[in-house]
This record gives C-alpha cells, structure tokens and sequence, in this order.
C-alpha cells in the first residue's frame, strides 16, 4: 500500500512543524457556534495561527488533506478514574454497591504506586487516542504521597493534557489534605504551574453535621485550587453535603459536582447561584445506580454542563459514548414523561449541538481553561482533533456534523490528533507513544491482583456475592456518619 492510498499509515509530521490542514468540515464551537465548510487551519508552534479558505502554508509546514472530515476542538472529560483502568471491564456487571465493596472496603488497598502507574499510562493513552486531549485524573486511589508520585509520573509520560484530582479514599480528606507528607508532594510536583497539567482536591462530603471536610476546603482555598466532589450520587452523598459547603462558602464557580443526580431543586439552585458546573457522566449513571442522569434538570436550572466517562473498570473511555448516551438518556426521559400525561414530544429539546459543545467547551469552562483551549479561534492553543476515515462507510455523507459526531462518528474514526500544537496521532496511529510499555504495566498489574486475591476470588469478583451487611454500610470508612440513611452508623 503506497502512503497516498485511503487507510495507510504514512509518514507523521515532524515536531516543530507547522501543520495546516486543508479542506476540513470545520466545527469551531466559539461563542457563535461557527461551521466552516471547505476551511483549513493552520497550527504554529503551540496555537492555532489562523483560520480560512485557502490559507497560504508556510515555508515547512505540513499540509494534512482533511477532506470529507469534520475537523473540531480536542474533547475533554472532568471525570475519570484513570488508575482503574487496568482492570478494563472487570466490573462490566457491578452495581455501584459493588463498586464501593471492591475498591472502597475491601481489594482497592492492594494497588501499589506501580498499579497506579499502569492504570494511568493506559488511560492516558486511551484518552488522546480517542480525541480526549484534556483529561481529568480523578484519583482517588492515592493512599500515599508515593502513588500521586506515580500518578503524575505517567500523566507526564503521555503528550496529553491532564489534571490531576487528588483524592484518597481510603482516609479522611481532612488527615491528607492536612498532612506535611501532602503538602511537600504538592510543593515538589506542582511548585509552577502549567496548562498541561492542572491540579485539584478530589473529595466528597458525606453529610455528617460536624462537617469535617472543612479542613480539606480550607487547604484547596489556600492552595488556590478547585474541589470536584461526587455529589448526589444514591446511598453515599445527598443534599446536606450541598448544603453544609454552601452554608460555610466553599460553594465557587470552580467547583465541579460529579453525578448530582439525586438532588432536590435546593441543591441545583445553590449551585447554580455560586456558579459551579455539573460533571455527567451519563453511562455510569444508567448502569452503576447514582440516579437518572441530570442533564434535564440542570438545563431548567441553567447549570453548565460538561462529561465524563467516570472508570473503564465498566465503560469505555471516549467521549462519542458519552455525548451518544446523553442523548440517549435524556430524550428517553421527557419521551416517558410525555407518555405518563398522554402526551408526545414533537419537538427534541436537546440538541446534538448541545453535547458536542459540553464535550468541548463544557469541559473548557469547568476547569478554568476556556481562555485556553476548548474552540478552534486564533490564539487559542492547538488541541484539535480531525475525524476522517476513507475506509468507513459511515463517514459520507455528511449532512449534520453535530449530529455526525453525536451519533454516527466513533474513536475509531479518529484520524490525527493534536495537543498543544504536537500531532499525537496521524492517519490513524498514535505518534510518541509507547504502547508496548502499558501493555507490559498493564500485565504486571493484573498478574499481581490475581495472586494476592487467589484465581477463585479474582473471578468471583466480576459477580460478587455482596453479604446484606455489605451492602447496608457506609462506603466511606472514614466516617461513621452513614449517608444514605442520613444516620450515624452503629
């Protein structure tokens, strides 16, 4: 196969090269929504240098045919548990009782920083794979300052944008966020700041009176950091965590709530008046059991929205999934609705447009970096991602690009993929990356579950048997204020 031929690999640009990119369906998703048909984009150095028809190259430059593709900002997910990811669908038929049994009581302890290491390289991977250029590494496995170490170690390792969620299940964020073994890893791995790898507290609030966390919120206020928090997510956080960090002014327009399906109106209405977003993560909601998935709510309460693909331990990890699913879910919805009053919808009232934006922009907005990236305008930073694929049949024709990326595009047809004005991937295959090597974690990784829990428990854990005692506790082991029954625990 020559490297003019549709589907060949060919060869991938060079560093340092601009990149324009020719003839491309441009979706710019700036303030106007703009859809560019016939457009190129040219790419110096980090940052889109200008955007038009018949755009002259510069000298050097590489010129990328994008041509019966759709070429749109890089997405980006605010929620993931990246250090999962090693054990990719093995807990494709867990409720989210089972989860918490697995992870947060009983074999989640076994990860060494090493397993950590393995499950983020893949996810790191995965996600620029898929044309997630921004990922959000909500870590909540990090028992120790060494496994953070590790964490940000393979974040590093991968040319994608990332932030760090630091978060430890396994003890109360006001005993970690307040330690001195924190405070010098935070000192020695984030002392400058960078738009490459962005930092916050990752922590729930359980809804015990005393409001403990307070002192967690107290270290994210000092160190000028964002909280992202499970919120309203079924038997483990409700409304009286809203309204204790509201009551006490930890409620930001940083601050992102993940899930908040099971909320009442008090709670949407306290975050939508101090600005904050909404992480949905609508695949984990249907099938784990946090609640129905909000976007219905939280558009009647003019909440911004972005998502999230929550843990491979179940789901996939791109964001065509997740904007389908969305969809999905909520016309599903206001369809059932309108047949409970004998009614029918005639009109959709969420559009592809819209989720296309929440996995762009959304995700831009919530974490502080709008200015950055999150839209194809001049200036911006380059995180772009072309989806083209000459050998599919189901990329023409292409009449509705939202809903061509909604609904008909998926990873696979991911092209090329840049990352701060780096190409990542092109014509289809990762560029500077080192698959052989996450493979090889990965395998440690598993090699090593499977001989401290013993074959027999390994394969019983994908159907567990949950005792009913098991089920009735509290997840959080740190506290003995029981969420879900909103009741001290005995």
């Amino acid at each position: 196969m020559s490297a003019s031929e549709p589907g060949s690999a060919g060869p991938s640009p060079e560093p340092g090269r601009p990149v324009l990119f020719r003839d491309a369906l441009v979706l710019t998703m700036d303030d106007a929504h703009r859809v560019l048909p016939g457009a190129d984009v040219l790419v110096v150095g980090e940052r889109i240098a200008e955007i038009g028809v018949g755009l002259a190259a510069p000298e050097g430059a590489v010129e990328i045919d994008a041509s019966g593709g759709i070429l749109m900002p890089g997405m980006i997910d605010t929620h993931r548990h990246m250090w999962q990811t090693a054990m990719r669908g093995y807990g494709a038929d867990w409720t989210l009782t089972q989860y918490f049994v697995w992870y947060y009581l009983e074999s989640g302890r076994l990860f060494r920083p090493e397993d950590v290491y393995a499950g983020n390289l893949l996810a790191a991977i995965e996600a620029i794979d898929a044309g997630v250029t921004t990922t959000v590494d909500w870590s909540h496995g990090l028992q120790t300052t060494q496994h953070a170490d590790a964490a940000v170690d393979a974040l590093r390792e991968v040319p994608g944008r990332f932030v760090l969620a630091y978060g430890n299940i396994q003890q109360g964020p006001w005993e970690w966020a307040t330690s001195p073994e924190f405070r010098d890893f935070v000192g020695r791995r984030f002392h400058s700041r960078d738009d490459m790898l962005g930092f916050q507290l990752a922590f729930d609030v359980t809804g015990d009176p005393n409001f403990p966390e307070k002192a967690a919120f107290e270290v994210a206020r000092e160190l000028d950091v964002a909280v992202t928090t499970h919120a309203g997510v079924w038997g483990a956080t409700n409304d009286d965590g809203i309204r204790l960090m509201h009551e006490h002014g930890f409620m930001t327009p940083s601050t992102v709530y993940v899930h908040a399906a099971t909320l009442t109106a008090d709670s949407y209405h306290r975050i939508a008046a101090t600005g904050g977003s909404v992480s949905v993560s609508t695949e984990s909601e249907q099938s784990a059991g946090q609640g129905y998935p909000p976007t219905w709510q939280l558009c009647h309460h003019d909440i911004p929205v972005s998502l999230s693909m929550d843990t491979s331990v179940w789901w996939s990890g791109d964001l065509f999934s997740a904007m389908r699913t969305t969809l999905g879910a909520d016309r599903s919805r206001e369809h059932l609705e309108a047949h409970t009053r004998q009614d029918t919808v005639t009109h959709c009232r969420l559009r592809a447009e819209q989720v296309v934006d929440w996995a762009t922009r959304g995700g831009s907005r919530a974490l502080g970096l709008d200015a950055v990236v999150g839209s194809l305008e001049p200036g911006k930073k380059a995180d772009l991602v072309l989806i083209k694929n000459d050998r599919s049949p189901v990329m023409f024709p292409i009449l509705n690009p939202y809903g061509h990326v909604a609904f008909q595009a998926q990873r696979g047809d991911v092209h090329t993929v840049v990352v701060n004005g780096r190409v990542v991937k092109h014509d289809h295959r990762l560029v500077g990356v080192d698959l052989a090597k996450a493979r090889h974690s990965v395998e440690q990784t598993v090699d090593y579950l499977i001989g401290e829990l013993g074959e027999e428990a390994w394969l019983k854990g994908m159907n567990p048997d949950i005792p009913e005692t098991k089920i009735q506790e509290n997840p959080y082991t740190y506290t003995e204020w029981d969420a879900g029954a909103a009741r001290w625990k005995h």
